[in-house]
């Protein structure tokens, strides 16, 4: 997934970067670094995407399942009308229409319960994705803008020193 290659990415530039001396902080290409996260939001979308798309068939998947639940039902029903002539088929009719009612509630829950939990693991593991990045990317941001100031403010401070001995 193109999405992952490019968090590796930007875990590679900062893992391989120059580090200021006396300090565990790296000097990164920023132009580079926004270009990445630029790549990593146009990504995020289709994840997105896919996660409304699993939504939307596991709405389709429940509505299907209480059609032929129904359909079921009714099938059932009708058959136990053509059969009230005789007592002992009544009562099999009966037995059969309880039989196919629970069988097809089942099926409806097991059907149900399946595409809840297929969605739900979906939804769960692109969560974690978006929340990791989300996390990285606001981690090597600071970092990075702690990195800058530390930069200019000893650029500054050398600045004053040489104006100073020019004085």
């Amino acid at each position: 997934m193109e999405l992952f290659t490019l968090l590796e990415t930007l875990e590679e530039i900062l893992e391989t970067s120059r580090n200021l001396p006396f300090s565990s902080k790296g000097i990164v290409d920023k132009e580079e670094m926004l270009d990445l996260i630029k790549e990593v939001r146009l990504k995020l979308p289709d994840e997105l995407k896919q996660a409304k798309w699993i939504k939307e068939e596991r709405q389709r998947i429940l509505v299907e399942a209480q059609k032929e639940a129904e359909g079921i039902v009714k099938e059932a029903e009708n058959r136990i009308i053509a059969m009230v002539d005789e007592h002992e088929i009544t009562r099999k009719a009966y037995d059969q229409k309880t039989e196919i009612i629970e069988t097809a509630n089942e099926m409806s829950r097991e059907i149900s319960k399946g595409t809840k939990e297929y969605a739900d693991s979906i939804l769960s593991s692109t969560q974690d994705v978006l929340a990791g990045t989300l996390e990285k990317l606001g981690s090597n941001m600071t970092e990075a803008l702690n990195l800058m100031q530390i930069s200019l403010e000893d650029t500054i401070k050398t600045i004053q020193n040489s104006r100073n001995e020019l004085k």
